[in-house]
This record gives C-alpha cells, structure tokens and sequence, in this order.
C-alpha cells in the first residue's frame, strides 16, 4: 500500500516537474523568470501591500498551474524597463497619498533562472493641508453655494494632504450644482493651485472655479441653469405606450417648472428599469430657444436660466409569455423527470403588474422499499404570482410611493405529493413587500402575512408500523413532520452589498398572534396538549439568521472570499419541534463540502438509518465558516481552494438524535472542517461550478480514522461531490 501512495504521488507531481523543465529552457540566456514580487515599506504602520496593485509586471500564480493550459501563457520574464516604470508608478501613488518626499528603491535576487523582486517603498512624513481658499468666477454659483463660508467647505486645514481629498471635494461640488439645474456643468471646470514654504509640510490651497467655455476658442460666460418646461413620453413601438400615464408619473423622478438633476435622471432610468413592462428607455432633453430671455421695467434682458424639454422614450417587451422547462432528477439513485409550463403577463392592469401562473409535474421511479405497493413518486403543483412595482398599502401618500423602489406581491400555490410512503398536500399564500436604497447598497424584505397549510391525508401502514406508532421505534421528530400542520408567520429580511462587504439579515416568527388569539376565544386543546385551529395544531417558533462576507481582492485575477453564517431557530409555546421546513440542515454545494446535504450533523449524532436520516439530520442552530481562495484560469475558467467548518445543533435533547443538543462546553469539538478545489465556468450572467470536498475531521465517527480523515483519508468515505449553479457565498 506504501508503494501504491508513492506512486501516486510521484504521478501528480509529474506534470509540474515538466511544466518546471520545459518553463526553464524557454527563457534566453542572460534572462530571468519573475518568481516572486513583494512591496514592503520602512515605515512601520504604512500599508504597502496595497500599492502592488501600481506593480507592473507579476509572478505567475502558482496555486492552480496543475489546472492551467500550458499553451495559454509563457512565463513572465522580468522586464528592467517595465520596473523602472513600476518604481515611477509607486511614486507617484505615494505622492497622491501626500508622502511629497517619498522615494522607492528596488532590489532584485537571482536563483538559477528565476528572480525575486522587492520594492522597498520610503513614504516618509506626509504632507498636511494649511491654509484653504475659494476662487469662485461665477457669481450665481458662489451666491448659491456660499463657498466662503467654512461651513460650506469640505476641506479642513489640518487634513493630509491626499489627490483623493481634493477629487472628493470637485465631484461633491459638481453634485451639488448638476442637482440644481446646472446640466453643462462637470467637475472640469474645478481646478486647484497648491503653494508650499521650503522646511515645512503644510501646503495652502486655491480652488478655482471657473466659467463655462464651449470649447478652447468660445468666450467664458457664466453657467446656465435649466429647468425642465415639458415631460414628454414617447413609444419606439408604436404611437401609444401601453402603460398607464399615472404610472409614467410615479416612474420619472423629473419634475415639470424644477431645475435639472442628475441625481432624479438616473433614478428615473432605474424605476423605469424595474417595470418589467418596459424592454428599455432613452432620455433626452432639447433646450428651449431664448428661453433665457426675460422682461424688466420693459426691457429685454439675459437670464443665467433657461428651460429645456425632457423626452422620454419607452420600448416595451412583449406583454405575454409562455415558458416550457423540462427537467432530469435523481434522488439517491432514483431517476425521475419533471416539467414546468409558466405563463407570465408582464403589464396585467396596464401598470407593469407582472402575473405569473406555473404548472409543474414531475415523476420518479422508486426502488427498493421493501413493504411498499406504489413502487412511484409524482408530484403537481400550480402556483400563482401577481408583482405589483410599487407599494400597494393604504394610508401611504404619493409622493413617498414616488420616492420608493418597492414591489408589492401576492402569491398563492397548491403542491399534491404522492410517494409510497405518504400523501401530502400543501397551501401556502402570502403577502411580501420588497424594496431597495440603491445610494445606501440594502434591500428590504417584509413578509406581512405568510400561512401554509401541510394536510397528510394518507400515510401507509407499513410506514406507521416502523416509523410513528410502533413506541420502540418512536422518533418525536418524524412524528411531528407527518401530522397536520398550520404555519402563520411574520418575517423581515435586510440585504447589504458594496461589492466587498456582504450582509444578509432574516428575522421571522410564527404563532404569536394566534396564540393570543386563541387564548381569547378558547381554541381546541389535542391530545398532546396543542391549542388547534379548524382542528389543526398550529406552529409557534422564533428564527433568525445572519451571513457575512468579505472579499478580498488580490488583484484582477486573485482573491480569498471569507464567510460566516450563524443561525437559530427556537420553538416554543405550541410546538416542541421546528416544522421540517424551518430546521437547518448542514453538508451540501454551500455548507461544508465534504458532506452532501443532510448528511452532518446534529452534533456527533451519525445516521443510522438511511430511509429517515433526512428528517434526523436536521436542527435548531446552524454555523457554517469558509475560507475560499478563487483565481481565473483561463478562457472562461476558474478556479478555488476551499477550507469548510461547521455544524448543526439541536437545543432541546432530542432522544432520536443523541449528541445533537448544543452545549456551550462541548460544541467546538463538534465543528465538522472539510478542504477542497473547485472548477467554475463563469459566464458572467450565471457561473456553473464543480466542487471536490474531503472530509478532515469528522464529529461522528465511530474510530479514530474516520474522525481525523485528513490523516488518514479514504476517497469512498471522506469524497464529495458537488454541482451547482453560482457562487456559494
């Protein structure tokens, strides 16, 4: 066995050792391959790592070479030129920081045919702002502005002197004016002066802000305000725009007799960007001609005002639609098919209300239940949804409806399930609110009212025997999930994403208000003691969830990805156990990937029987912890490295699930770790990806083999396999 290991190993290495070779006799002689590149500082707290971005030249990632097409690129060779450049590079970022007298030095070290690179970076003191002032040439502007005033300044003496602080307060001040009419007006025409004293490190500042110039010939002239006179819409389709005018109104955040803004142009584009009515829209403005003219004691003279019209062209998609969508399936080894037929009306009331009604069928073959006559699973739903894109609440004003970027939705569906086992039949409707602060990166979700209702109207015999009457044999969680069940709950959800930071928030409960209710008006008590609605128990729980990410980008090509995911869900009052919907379960393309999904956790509990262990595996507390390097490859390939850690936990001490209850001194030896690599096709709009997870330690194992598997680790029991569609965090 020794020997078979050996071998294996010298396989894989292999390709990397001729990779190596054949890299090395392509370089000419007297040239070096660029193996390492490092940017340090010799000031102690200045972040250095963060200007190798201002690097030119770069080592070859090293990480995925195994996985890389060994025609798509030839080693990089160190370019003196292309580091002389880089120094400059260096240079002058640190001097846009304000390190005025920073320098650089760099020192290479040669090995064979390879070199490694260092640029020792010498910021120095950094320079501070002194003394501020405003040169304002346009009198208007500075009659609005009032820049003179300290108060109106964003720049302080005192500050570090940094480019940043300087082109942060040009685009502040040409907000400020393209928001209040002025449409030409670009921060172009916001330039400054800097004075320094020799033997001091504070810089006085002059901010010109000069008058309008057509081009470099025309005569300098004071900017011009425009207002908008008229707001006319216009269809590319035909001489009618299929939506309401109230509707057009509430979608242009543009106001007739009101100056100009950019800011109410894009979030006009972007409201009528969500009417899924609307294919696309251009927006276009004319200028009024002598619409500067105005009259004073009987003459004629030049306004800095003057109006333009807003046209607003609209296409529209077509308003109706029908989808057809086959699908394969394979639960565990049973094969199956299903299909989907979605009919989607895009502008139902002539308001972009979006009604979508879905049919669905699907049929597996089961094998292999013993004691079971239908030897087949089908199933049929339909499900109706009416998005309405905006708020649909009472008691709102108009104005707010026009500020907000909401969706209002109604959804009902009915779900037939018949497998050999049981008969399940499942209602659910609700109410939802969505809503988004694009300037702010959140998104809003509130699920006003949301009832399901799980009806069991048959369970077979055999399947009662084994499983729920039979008091050896009686798991309390199983039970519950095959009873007649009633879920009204209340949920909130917030979302914030900055393209580096990533947060998910969900907050929800169920029970509460007919649990007062009930105890008002006397509701049915059953027999284990649960007050019933029509006859059914009602479900009462608490649940809430949180995910962080952090990106962390290398380069254009690199980046780590890091996650944390921590969730907990109580029942109380009327329920003793989650509904099946509501537990956590752990394992799977977005968990720990040496698991497949249901297959860790609770705890140390280790399933013992395969045809209920999805029910037994599952929990009240969920933590999940990942660490995913990801590089791009080559063509549209991608690749990762990943590190899994986490679990599930029960809180109650469940007797069919024995070492699953979370207990403060023990559950850190119950994280489960996982590592692996992963392939992803990224296609920009959606990613197809392929993930290898192994095992490393393992919290239910029953020898010390299977607990440490990343010492001794065994491909039929450690391997897992993954295939899915996006990212997993």
């Amino acid at each position: 066995m020794r020997i078979l290991k050996i071998q294996k190993i010298s396989l894989l290495a292999l390709p990397l050792l001729i990779a190596s070779c054949s890299s090395s006799k392509m370089v000419p002689e007297g040239e070096y391959i660029l193996n390492k590149v490092e940017v340090k500082s010799d000031s102690a707290g200045y972040n250095a790592g963060a200007l190798k971005q201002y690097v030119r030249q770069k080592e070859k990632p090293k990480l995925f070479s195994l996985f890389k097409n060994p025609f798509s690129k030839k080693p990089v060779i160190y370019d003196t030129l292309q580091a002389r450049l880089s120094c400059q590079d260096l240079l002058t970022a640190m001097q846009n920081q304000g390190f005025m007298h920073a320098g650089v030095s760099l020192y290479t070290t040669k090995k064979g045919k390879k070199l490694d690179a260092t640029y020792l970076l010498h910021p120095g003191e950094p320079f501070v702002i002194g003394k501020v002032k405003y040169e304002v040439e346009d009198e208007h502007i500075q009659q609005l502005l009032h820049l003179d005033n300290p108060d109106n300044q964003q720049i302080k003496p005192g500050m570090r002197f940094t480019v940043e602080t300087l082109d942060n307060e040009r685009r502040r001040i040409s907000s400020l004016l393209t928001n209040d009419g002025y449409f030409r007006f670009h921060k172009d025409f916001i330039q400054f002066s800097a004075d320094t004293i020799a033997g001091q490190k504070d810089i006085a500042l002059t901010l010109h802000l000069m008058k309008y110039k057509a081009n470099s010939n025309a005569p300098e002239v004071d900017h011009t305000r425009y207002e908008i006179r008229n707001i006319n819409y216009l269809s590319n389709d035909s001489d009618r725009i299929h939506l309401r005018h109230q509707v057009l109104l509430n979608a242009t955040a543009l106001s007739e007799g009101r100056p100009y803004s950019a800011a109410a142009l894009q979030r006009t584009y972007n409201n009528f960007a969500r009417l899924q009515a609307v294919k696309y829209t251009n927006i276009s403005f004319s200028e009024v001609p002598d619409s500067n003219q105005v009259t004073e004691n009987g003459m004629e003279r030049d306004s800095i005002s003057r109006q333009m019209d807003c046209n607003i062209q609209i296409s529209t998609n077509k308003p109706s639609t029908i989808a057809f969508q086959p699908e394969g399936t394979n639960t565990a080894g049973d094969l199956g098919a299903a299909a989907s037929l979605t009919y989607t009306n895009r502008n139902l009331f002539r308001g972009s209300e979006q009604l979508s009604i879905e049919l669905r069928g699907a049929y597996e073959a089961i094998t292999g239940l013993e004691g079971y006559q239908d030897q087949n699973y089908t199933e049929y739903s339909v499900e109706g949804k009416l998005v309405f894109p905006r708020f649909v609440a009472p008691f709102l004003s108009r104005n707010f409806r026009r500020r907000q970027t909401a969706n209002s939705e109604l959804s009902a569906s009915w779900n037939l399930q018949n497998r050999p086992e049981f008969h399940r039949r499942v209602f659910s409707t609700a109410w939802r609110y969505r809503w988004t602060e694009p300037r702010h990166h959140l998104a809003w979700r509130f699920d006003l009212l949301d009832l399901n209702y799980v009806y069991m109207p048959w369970i077979s015999e055999t399947f009662k025997r084994d499983y729920l009457d039979n008091a050896e044999n009686r798991n309390a969680i199983l039970r519950y999930n095959y009873e007649d069940l009633f879920i009204m709950k209340m949920g909130f959800g917030l979302s914030y994403s900055d393209g580096v930071d990533a947060v998910r928030m969900n907050v929800e409960s169920s029970g509460n208000l007919l649990s007062g209710v009930s105890k008002a008006f006397g509701f049915k008590v059953n027999s284990q003691g649960q007050r019933t609605l029509f006859n059914i128990a009602y479900a009462q729980y608490a649940k809430f969830d949180v995910d962080y990410t952090h990106l962390m980008q290398f380069d254009k090509r690199n980046a780590l990805a890091l996650h944390a995911g921590i969730g907990v869900a109580y029942p109380y009052g009327n329920s003793t156990v989650l509904p099946f919907e509501k537990r956590y379960f752990s394992g799977g393309a977005n968990s720990v990937r040496g698991w497949g999904v249901r297959e860790l956790g609770p705890g140390k509990f280790k399933g013992t029987d395969g045809r209920i262990d999805f029910i037994n595996q599952t929990g009240d507390v969920k933590l999940d912890l990942n660490a995913e390097y990801r590089t791009s490859l080559f063509w549209k390939f991608e690749g990762a490295a990943f590190i899994d850690a986490g679990n599930i936990w029960t809180l109650r001490n469940y007797e069919d699930q024995p070492g699953g209850q979370f207990k403060i001194d023990e559950f850190y030896k119950q994280i489960a770790v996982a590592y692996g690599l992963g392939l992803r096709l990224n296609f920009d709009y959606f990613i197809l990806r392929l993930d290898m997870g192994m095992k490393a330690i393992n919290p239910a194992y029953g020898t010390k083999e299977e607990h440490w598997a990343i010492i001794h680790p065994k491909l039929d029991r450690d391997f897992a396999f993954h295939f899915a569609v996006g990212l997993p965090f």
